[in-house]
């Protein structure tokens, strides 16, 4: 049964989303109202006719009916770039729960509209000696301001606004008044504010592979024949799946179509772009969110009008506004940042499948290291899967060393770095080429804990531990509370109050004091916080400025430095210590990319993998780059325990000022899925319900947390219950509770 009323938005704009107004669907136009479509509609007092979007349909009218008006028109221009997105946020509503609000704030990426920028100038009409003659006339009225302007304009046909109204002093009034006359042109154009700077823009052309032709080849045939399809490229790292992306774009721009190009990290983009802008100039733009509420504005109206071809960020660049889409690329498509953390908990991956659809667009992802779900797809027909097994220009993949710190620790090393990898730093140096060291961990210490009774410092707002930094402040890495050190526990008194050392800055310590002469970079949270310390940092390791960079994970993404001939991987086995599912695939992951930056020039590379656990099969297979290996152990597990992508698994968190109500609704809303279950309906039968409980942090900003989650093998059918709990909420009236859904999960509650 077709919808009987519809939410409309009068103004696009992001900050008005949240002003929609009910509206009675006419009979004859039940079936070409749907969200996303323009309508025109009364408003206001005198029912003036406006232009309006339908970003949601009901059954219920959430007023009085004689106190709604009636849509009186649907556009005929069809649906409009801004109704595309409108079309999207309601994807994203449906498919992952949250409002049609946060859906279409998260789609429309600018948070406010600014001023436009504008230059203007001055032409003039008529030929110099009229101009002339007009200056003289007006120096005998005593008009001087005018004069100046007619005598500078007979010498200069084309003059800045500027020029005129700043330097002569000339008035706008008398500007506007010589145009009247017809002697000028006042002209306005509009400008954009670029957050690309100039970069060189030659460019190496390198000699494409018969694998890299082949599969630009077969995917822009594949769009010529009006059949685009989603593709994953696995490539070994430095396989040269960016070359291929390049020419896919080059070629889908020639046919007058725009690209997305995904990158996982902000840290990622000055590399990236780079690239991009040496192949297609200043077509290119980039949008992350280091960029000024102005620059952000005006990519957005440059998309809009044509004038990129190419926009390159994170997750949220994905919602670009081109009117001719034509490919987007997802590179390095397993990592975890590609996943909101916030309502609508969209995945980057599956909405660009979703998009592209929409748009008749192809989706190509790419990685060295594919996420499971990916892979498995493609396993399953559903993505085109293309192998690059080999280097691209023919250089090795680095010999890789695994080092049980077992072992290191009975022979009595007690410093960070492994025999092994000291011995290799120290010829690093020796021949002047670079070394990578790569720690999982941020801060310079874990949490701090006494020694003799066991009291660990936690946040008092959040059910986590403080994290120790450099100047002596404990700070929570969640709400952002900070205390200063105490030297005795506050628990028993004791003087044993001493942080676990595990992160970057320590390891810089211990760098400058084991090779006093190594000039050292550091690259994580806390040093790239301001607008361009990515570029920075990253142009001076590429610069050969430094002959070590120490970080977190960010520096293991995707980076290419030919002088990198080792990567010390200092504590590969960390991530396998998490309570959650993917911490198999996770370190495989990163220990496989970070074991990648090395040796990709023409010399070769050396990985040393540091681990407590050198037999978990997840450091084996990285250690042999053999992700074929670990993908079969992986999904046997996945698949045995119904986890994804096997099955699929939908979170439901529960945050309430009290622990007893939000304990209370958790139950309830169980119990709705579980009578659900037992109604014999058939597609609910193989619900898995577990919990609910408590989840692992327990509190976090003063609110406490409880989970659930329900598995399945059919995702329509965990969205089903998810659109079941919503009206169950809605009914509950909810105050003090909120309510999130998480499809897939990235990681546990």
């Amino acid at each position: 049964m077709a919808a009987k009323y519809a939410d409309v938005i009068i103004d696009i704009s992001h900050e008005k989303v949240d002003r929609p107004f009910q509206y009675i669907i006419p009979q004859e136009l039940s079936d070409s109202v749907c969200p996303g479509v323009r309508v025109h509609v009364p408003f206001g007092n005198g029912n003036r006719v406006k232009t309006g979007y339908v970003i949601d349909l009901s059954d219920e009218a959430a007023y009085p009916v004689d106190k709604l008006k009636t849509i009186a028109a649907v556009d005929d221009k069809g649906i409009t770039v801004e109704g595309n997105q409108i079309q999207i946020a309601y994807w994203l509503k449906r498919q992952y729960g949250s409002t049609m609000i946060a859906a279409l704030k998260t789609v429309l990426p600018v948070k406010q509209k600014l001023k436009q920028l504008e230059r203007k100038k001055v032409t003039r009409c008529v030929l110099p000696a009229e101009l002339l003659q007009a200056a003289k006339v007006c120096s005998k009225k005593h008009q001087a301001a005018r004069a100046r302007a007619l005598y500078a304009l007979a010498e200069e046909e084309v003059l800045p606004y500027e020029l005129l109204s700043r330097k002569l002093n000339v008035a706008p009034a008398s500007l506007l008044s010589l145009e009247k006359q017809g002697y000028l042109k006042i002209e306005t154009e509009s400008l954009y504010r670029n957050p690309v700077k100039h970069m060189d823009g030659n460019e190496k052309r390198v000699v494409l592979s018969d694998v890299q032709k082949r599969i630009i080849e077969e995917v822009i045939s594949d769009y010529r024949s009006g059949n685009p399809g989603t593709y994953l490229l696995h490539g070994v790292t430095g396989s040269g799946k960016t070359e291929v992306y390049l020419g896919i774009i080059e070629q889908i721009i020639a046919m007058g179509k725009q690209a997305i190009v995904l990158i996982p990290e902000i840290a990622l983009t000055y590399q990236t772009l780079l690239r991009f802008y040496k192949r297609f100039g200043d077509r290119v733009s980039v949008m992350n969110s280091t960029l000024s509420q102005g620059e952000k504005y005006d990519q957005i109206r440059r998309a809009k009008a044509g004038g990129i071809d190419v926009i390159i960020g994170p997750r949220s660049a994905l919602f670009t506004p081109f009117p001719n889409l034509g490919v987007i690329v997802v590179d390095e498509e397993h990592e975890g940042s590609y996943k909101s953390e916030s309502m609508p908990k969209y995945h980057a991956r599956e909405t660009a499948v979703q998009i592209a659809s929409m748009h008749k667009a192809c989706v190509v992802l790419g990685s060295a290291t594919p996420s499971l779900e990916a892979y498995y797809r493609a396993k399953q027909g559903a993505y085109k899967l293309y192998e690059m097994t080999g280097r691209h220009g023919g250089s090795m993949l680095p010999e890789v060393y695994t080092i049980d710190l077992r072992e290191e620790l009975k022979k009595g090393n007690r410093s960070v770095f492994s025999r092994k990898l000291h011995e290799l730093i120290e010829q690093r140096l020796q021949a002047g080429e670079q070394t990578m060291l790569f720690l999982n961990r941020r801060g310079y210490a874990g949490f701090v804990s006494c020694r003799e009774c066991g009291h660990v410092m936690k946040c008092p707002h959040c059910d986590v531990s403080l994290s120790e930094h450099r100047n002596g402040m404990l700070i929570c890495h969640y709400c952002g509370y900070e205390e200063a050190r105490q030297k005795n526990c506050p628990e028993c008194g004791s003087k044993y109050l001493l942080g676990f050392k595990a992160g970057t800055e320590q390891i810089e310590e211990a760098l400058h004091k084991e090779f006093p002469a190594a000039r050292v970079l550091r690259m994580d949270a806390d040093t790239t916080r301001t607008k361009d310390s990515y570029e920075k940092i990253l142009s001076a390791f590429a610069d050969e400025k430094a002959d070590i960079l120490v970080g977190t994970q960010m520096i293991v993404k995707g980076h290419d430095f030919p002088n990198v001939t080792l990567v010390g991987i200092l504590a590969a086995d960390l991530s396998l210590n998490q309570n959650d599912y993917r911490a198999g695939e996770r370190t495989f992951q990163l220990v496989t990319q970070a074991a990648g930056r090395a040796g990709r020039g023409d010399k070769p590379g050396e990985v040393v993998i540091q681990t407590y656990q050198p037999e978990h099969y997840s450091i084996v297979h990285a250690a042999k780059q053999d992700y074929r290996g670990f993908y079969e152990e992986e999904i046997a597990f996945r698949d045995f325990m119904r986890y994804p992508p096997t099955a699929h698994m939908l979170a439901v968190l529960i945050t309430s000022r009290s622990g007893e109500d939000g304990e209370r609704l958790g139950k309830a809303m169980a119990d709705a899925v579980n009578k659900r279950r037992v109604q014999g309906e058939k597609q609910y039968e193989d619900i898995q319900l577990i919990g609910p409980a408590e989840a692992s942090i327990g509190k976090i900003n003063d609110l406490y947390r409880h989970i659930f989650y329900i598995k399945h093998e059919d995702y329509q059918v965990l969205v089903e219950i998810k659109d079941m709990l919503e009206l169950f909420c809605k009914e509950q009236e909810l105050k003090n509770q909120t309510v999130q859904y998480d499809f897939d999960p990235m990681n546990t509650y």
